[in-house]
């Protein structure tokens, strides 16, 4: 079978369709559009979920244009839709702006990007230049053409097109804007969020709210950002977020758009570690998959059809509303952590009024940023009063690992900025006590994600004595018939040796009987014996037994 190419990384439509590669027909769109005639429309959706993709095909569909682009809808859905939608084909002038490329470590050089956008648009329709009148106008024309207008003329450069265009053509424009709140999560990490919220505020008032001139707007975005009143006084704003039931399934893949997709490369056989990997997610009453993640996935199966299932979500941002959760969490967000990576639920009130502000003001915000960016899922939702409190889950298994690493890399960094000497003086002194409180207190701080398993404590410890000075620690080496969990090594002989071993307690009471029994095992493998051959003659033998975060530490 012949190799059909997958879009990675390719998002504009026209690309797509004629160099023939696969594409998921996500046409209807237009139709729902059409019919529902929302004079605003913002599209909240995670990102990598196709929202760039879909803004090139509306601009494409709609468009005025000197070309045939009927070539380029051809077989898809809405061209069989019927006439009421190909009337509407190729009858607006289009204004088309991605503000993804104001993520910039400063405010100016974000606003440069800005002038540069607009400027591109400006340079798409020269033929404006010829036609406008007055004299003015054609002058303030080519300033932002060639970004040479004053700042505050950007601010309604975008309601100056829509009036050129309509001056020109006798239609009124639609206005496309891709990632309208890229520039504003970046400032707000950057430090000059106010700046940009006025900024963004004052190009949308001018554009949506006083231009006469528009048709419709569409606007994308991963979050709807309302308290700062960058949509103020647009009382035709449509909000469409994860939890609408309209528009759902234009945005990632259903279950039949993959089963066809994997069908196409014969790829039948992978369905359900694909559904348990990349699926889960669910934009109203919809289940949808990562689109971005299977078309890597399958991508990656050119050569090879067992091809491992790798996160590939997880390498497109830095995961810092993630990180920012684990950094801030207090012992009972801690627990919800550890609950959602095990495979279980939590119920958190949603609000979609947030701000990047709020982040900091409750966890609870914290949750809702994580819903409404994709790391989280609905399983239920219910009205409590004025509240509607949602129950949420982890999606599947890609977003499961970005929590894993996102806490074991904070764990890490916690540990070398901890001051762990108590512990390893109580461990070469032979103080159990000490030990065993020192390794509860650090437990209590630490999110867990192995149900408890002993593979957790063992990653724990070793994790806890990476650090220790003029040690050699080893885990999990031969020694004697069988394996130690933990040895640690003076590097001469002269020096002593840590033999550890780890046993699970499955009650409180039940913790000193493990520990015993760990120091039995001890002596029954006879794993001080390598230790004595190699010259070894101060040796420190550990039964160390765990239940949750309490641990336990005896000598014989």
């Amino acid at each position: 079978m012949e190799w059909t190419p997958l879009p990675v990384g390719v998002e504009n439509f026209e690309e797509i369709i004629t160099k023939g590669y696969y594409y998921v027909d996500k046409t209807l769109l237009i139709r729902d559009l059409i019919d529902l005639r929302g004079k605003v429309n913002l599209f909240t959706r995670p990102r990598r979920f196709g929202k760039t993709l879909n803004m090139s095909m509306l601009r494409y569909f709609f468009e005025k244009s000197q070309e045939n682009r009927s070539r380029l809808f051809a077989g898809t859905k809405i061209m069989e839709a019927g006439e009421k939608y190909l009337k509407e084909f190729g009858q607006y002038p289009v204004i088309s702006l991605s503000l993804k490329s104001m993520k910039q470590g400063s405010y100016e050089s974000a606003f440069h990007c800005l002038k540069e956008e607009i400027a591109g648009e400006f340079i798409r329709h020269p033929e404006l230049m010829e036609n406008l009148t007055p004299a003015e106008n054609r002058e303030k024309y080519r300033r932002f053409a060639v970004c040479s207008a004053d700042n505050d003329e950007y601010l309604t450069a975008l309601k100056f097109l829509s009036e050129c265009l309509y001056s020109c053509y006798g239609d009124k424009t639609v206005i496309l804007i891709d990632e309208y709140d890229v520039p504003l999560e970046n400032a707000y990490f950057s430090g000059f969020y106010d700046r940009m919220v006025r900024l963004i505020r004052s190009l949308f008032e001018s554009a949506l709210k006083t231009n006469n001139t528009l048709e419709f707007a569409v606007i994308t975005g991963c979050l709807r950002i309302s308290k700062e009143s960058i949509f103020t006084g647009l009382n035709n704003l449509n909000i469409i977020s994860i939890m609408d039931t309209t528009y759902a399934e234009h945005f990632g893949f259903t279950q039949n758009e993959v089963d066809e997709m994997l069908a196409h490369y014969g790829l039948e056989r992978n369905r359900d570690a694909v559904r348990t990997w990349y699926d889960g997610y669910q934009f109203g009453s919809t289940e949808v998959y990562n689109p971005w993640s299977v078309i890597n996935y399958v991508n990656s199966c050119y050569k090879n059809k067992e091809a491992l299932l790798k996160p590939y979500w997880s390498n497109t941002s830095s995961n810092s509303i993630v990180r920012t959760l684990v950094e801030r969490a207090d012992i009972s967000v801690k627990q919800e952590i550890e609950s959602l990576i095990e495979g279980k639920t939590i119920t958190k009130p949603i609000h979609e009024d947030i701000t990047y502000d709020d982040m900091d003001s409750t966890q609870d915000n914290l949750w809702n940023f994580l819903f409404f960016t994709g790391y989280l899922k609905k399983i239920s939702e219910r009205q409590d009063g004025e509240d509607i409190l949602v129950e949420m889950a982890i999606p599947n298994s890609e977003v499961r690992y970005i929590y894993k690493n996102t806490v074991l890399r904070w764990f890490e960094e916690r540990t070398k900025e901890k001051e762990l000497s108590p512990l390893y003086e109580s461990i070469l002194n032979g103080d159990c006590d000490t030990m065993a409180q020192i390794l509860s207190d650090n437990l209590m701080e630490t999110i867990s994600f192995y149900d408890y398993q002993e593979s957790y404590y063992h990653g724990f410890l070793a994790g806890m004595l990476k650090n220790i000075g003029n040690y050699i620690v080893l885990s999990n080496r031969e020694s004697g018939n069988g394996r130690p969990d933990i040895l640690l090594k003076y590097p001469s002989v002269r020096g002593k040796a840590v033999i550890m071993e780890i046993k699970i307690a499955r009650t409180y009471q039940e913790l000193e009987r493990r520990c015993d029994e760990a120091l039995k095992q001890i002596e029954d493998q006879k794993y001080e014996e390598v230790l004595r051959q190699e010259g070894y003659s101060d040796i420190l033998k550990y039964g160390i037994a765990f239940y949750r975060k309490e641990c336990m530490v005896k000598q014989p």
